[in-house]
């Protein structure tokens, strides 16, 4: 008996992948002459507006503009110099009275040559520098609060460097910079996004937060405050919506309320600053030697040169309260003098701004002078009682290279935007 021979199994082989370079390409739809026209048109505007910027950045800058800076910074240097005299002369046991001034000096030359660089560089090559100088700052920001690492004084961790030499630097300034400028770049590339919550809001505040949120256990509140000062108002000329500036100017609020009342740090300032005669010798001692130098100035002041407060009576003569110095010396009237100085400075900014060539520009100006003109109201404030006293210096005025290296470098900026301005710009 034979049995059917079994028929052998078919063998099942996977069908072969073609190579990519063996599958038909997809045949791109053949582009109309009104298409190409149109590309052509876009690539040649493009060429034309960079070869115009090119063109605008050789324009000259706006001189008003300068002439206030060099003014403010030339004044503040001669008070630096009358204030620090006596603490440097005593710190450095007779031998440099002088130290402090020559500090600054230096740094104020290389401000200002930083200043005339930048102000000759095509602004539009700053919007590179935003993303990785957020970074950066935060990165420091964050060093600063690692124990051992952050340089401490005056019971504030502010400052990282090399202790005990000149070089040391607070990132917080370096901070603010980095929140205009990435504020300017990201705003000016969004129109109708900025009034939605996603786009305009969101994004932005947990920047604002995150960079406060790491100031502000330096302690640093003033410096907390210029930098969500900053962000709110480039946020406001962005284009966001009304309603939202409502419910910050709440949150703000109470956030400020609980950091000054509820948290001991700032509690007890703000008990020496509602009664700083309660307790002259002690917490309210700072403030009323302040106030005794402004009382002291009159009308015409004492003299320059001829502060008696400076003498070991008014802390912080040459840095936060340089301006009960300037009060003092030169009186009612040189006080206001300055003071319209630098309201004539801001309002230039602002006319400056308000004539850039584009959004970007206009941000980029706007950022900047809030800084300048908020630290300025703030330090004034503090030094005639009107606030509560916070660590918080005067532009172009107070003790401190970085900073003034920064400021300069930040006018410069300011400059570049002017070679750019509207025609229709007047003097």
């Amino acid at each position: 008996m034979s049995y059917p021979r079994p028929q052998a199994r078919p063998q099942f082989h996977s069908r072969p992948q073609p190579r990519p370079q063996d599958r038909p390409q997809r045949r791109r739809r053949p582009m109309s002459r009104e298409e190409a026209l149109a590309r052509q048109e876009r690539r040649q505007r493009q060429k034309e507006l960079e070869e115009e910027s090119r063109e605008l950045a050789r324009g000259p800058i706006d001189l008003p503009f300068f002439v206030l800076v060099m003014l403010l910074l030339g004044i503040g240097l001669v008070m630096l110099l009358s204030a620090s005299f006596p603490s440097a002369y005593a710190e450095t046991d007779g031998e440099n009275p002088l130290y402090y001034f020559s500090h600054q000096a230096v740094f104020a030359v290389m401000g200002v040559a930083a200043m005339i660089f930048i102000g000759k560089i095509n602004y539009q090559r700053f919007r590179a520098l935003g993303k990785p100088l957020l970074y950066l700052s935060v990165i420091l920001l964050a060093l600063v609060l690692v124990p051992g690492v952050g340089l401490t004084r005056y019971n504030a961790t502010r400052w990282l460097g090399i202790p005990g030499t000149s070089f040391q630097f607070q990132p917080s300034e370096i901070a603010k910079a980095a929140v205009v400028l990435y504020f300017a770049d990201s705003i000016s590339k969004k129109k109708d996004q900025m009034r939605s919550f996603r786009y305009g809001i969101l994004p932005y505040a947990m920047i604002l937060l995150v960079v406060a949120g790491l100031v502000l256990p330096e302690p640093h509140l003033s410096g907390a405050i210029l930098i969500l000062g900053a962000g709110a108002a480039m946020m406001l000329v962005g284009g966001i919506n009304w309603a939202w500036v409502g419910g910050a100017l709440a949150a703000a609020g109470g956030l400020l309320y609980t950091v000054l009342f509820v948290v001991e740090y700032n509690k007890s300032r703000i008990t020496s600053w509602l009664d700083p005669w309660a307790d002259p010798q002690g917490s309210g001692y700072q403030l009323t030697q302040s106030l005794i130098a402004i009382g002291s100035g009159g009308l015409l002041g004492v003299g320059l040169g001829k502060s008696q407060q400076k003498f070991y009576y008014l802390p912080e003569e040459h840095n936060d309260f340089i301006f009960a110095i300037v009060c003092e010396e030169l009186g009612l009237i040189g006080a206001v003098i300055i003071m319209a100085i630098f309201a004539a400075l801001i309002l230039r900014g602002f006319w400056i701004a308000l004539h850039a060539r584009d959004r970007f520009g206009s941000l980029l100006v706007v950022g900047i002078i809030t800084l300048m003109g908020v630290q300025t109201f703030l330090n004034i404030g503090v030094v005639t009682g009107l606030l509560p006293t916070t660590g918080i210096s005067l532009p172009f005025f107070s003790y401190g290279g970085t900073a003034l290296s920064i400021q300069l470098a930040e006018m410069g900026i300011v400059l570049s935007v002017s070679r750019q301005m509207k025609p229709t710009r007047a003097g």
